[in-house]
């Protein structure tokens, strides 16, 4: 994407979620959405095939409760 490109992006998305940006802010989101697009062209780059599978998937659990952890600490 190309810079004015990412900045109307950010702009419009935004607007539609009703999340002002700092103009101090800005630059570090621009940087961070510049980023994120440069890995997404490389990602959306890679040819795919019929036979290719997806990858597992990640599927986080909660963490132990608190008395959990301290016996688990004491063993």
């Amino acid at each position: 994407m190309k810079p004015a490109d990412i900045s109307a992006w950010i702009d419009q998305a935004a607007n539609l979620l009703d999340l002002p940006i700092a103009e101090e802010h800005r630059p570090g989101v621009l940087h961070y959405f510049s980023i994120a697009a440069d890995m997404a062209a490389l990602v959306n780059g890679l040819p795919l095939s019929a036979s290719d599978e997806a990858a597992g998937a990640f599927i986080p659990i909660a963490p132990a409760a608190s008395s959990d952890a301290d016996q688990a600490g004491s063993r």
